[in-house]
This record gives C-alpha cells, sequence and structure tokens, in this order.
C-alpha cells in the first residue's frame, strides 16, 4: 500500500487540513499504516498536483491561511482502482523474534528486560484501542445505528486488539520460558 491510499481514505473519511491529516494519522490510521508529517505534506503536494485531492485555501486569525484537502474524482478513482488490485498476504519479519532466538547464545538478562519493554509498549497500545473502542463504538457516544464507515473502522480496531491481546500472550509466553531458562541455567 502506499501512503496516497492511507491518505485518501482518511480524507474520505473526513476532509482536512495537512496538519488535521497528521494528527489523525497519529492517533488511529498510524497505527497501521506509518508516515512522518513531513511525508505526509509532500505526498499531498504531489496528489494534489496530479489532480488527487482538491486544496482550498483557509484564512486564520494571526497565523498563516491554511490548506484543506478534500479527494477529487481523479482520486476518488485511484483508490477505487487500487481497492480491486490483489494484495499478497504480509510475511513476518520482527526483530524481536530473532533476538530471542539469539538469547539462547547471549545475554538472558538483557532479553528479559526488552521483553518486558516491549510488553509494556504492546500493554500500552491495547489500552489506547480499547479506549477508542469506548468512545468512538461501544460507548454512550456511539452511533444508535453505524454507517459503513463506521462498522468498517469498527473492525480495522478490533484487529488491532486481536493484535495487541496475541502479542501480550505470546510475550507472557516469552517471559515465562526465558525466567525458565534463566532459573535452569543459574550457577
Amino acid at each position: 500500500m502506499a501512503l496516497e491510499h492511507a491518505i485518501l481514505v482518511s480524507l474520505l473519511e473526513k476532509p482536512g487540513s495537512g496538519y488535521e491529516l497528521a494528527r489523525r494519522f497519529d492517533r488511529s490510521i498510524g497505527y497501521f499504516w506509518t508516515a512522518t508529517h513531513q511525508q505526509i505534506y509532500r505526498v499531498l503536494k504531489r496528489m494534489e498536483n496530479d489532480g488527487w485531492v482538491a486544496a482550498h485555501e483557509v484564512a486564520q486569525q494571526g497565523r498563516p491561511d491554511k490548506k484543506h484537502y478534500a479527494v477529487a474524482p481523479a482520486g476518488r478513482a485511484a483508490l477505487s482502482a487500487w481497492l480491486h488490485e490483489p494484495i499478497e498476504p504480509e510475511s513476518v519479519r520482527h526483530d524481536l523474534a530473532v533476538k530471542i532466538r539469539g538469547a539462547a547464545f547471549g545475554d538472558l538478562s538483557a532479553l528479559l528486560h526488552e521483553v518486558e519493554r516491549y510488553r509494556q509498549v504492546h500493554s500500552g497500545r491495547l489500552a489506547h484501542y480499547r479506549a477508542g473502542e469506548e468512545r468512538d463504538f461501544t460507548g454512550p457516544d456511539a452511533p444508535a445505528e453505524p454507517d459503513a464507515m463506521h462498522e468498517l473502522q469498527h473492525v480495522v480496531l478490533r484487529g488491532g486488539i486481536a493484535y495487541e491481546q496475541m502479542t501480550l500472550a505470546w510475550l507472557d509466553d516469552v517471559l515465562a520460558t526465558l525466567r525458565r531458562i534463566r532459573e535452569r541455567t543459574a550457577p
């Protein structure tokens, strides 16, 4: 997937400025497709030049004018074409998994600390996803009759929640295994 497609999806969900788009990437889409603010602005400019997005200037008090972006018909057509293209299932490439295998030849204690840190990151991400689910999809402010966009956003979020739960279960198994090995090999 190209960053262009993630930007098109986000702008179709809600048009906005480059800054607003970058913040959305920081809060939601960025968990599934990452991009720096500079990349987003650079790609927005290219998409505007290619006619995929249209921009208009919005005057601001005491600040420079900002550009507000919306998807143009050519962008909608590009996204539609991309949605019809087949994609290959992703291969797992996991640095931590290689470190775990390498721990048989190194310092188990150092790896134990790294896995604990890694687990904290995933635990925090799971808490963030669950809070977002409560706020946007299952809490009192959630739409009673969600539209297709909300249902599809929710199913992606549920996938993220399931992934984090699976990762945490695996990390708990890794930690238990490392501790068992450390106890068995302690002098």
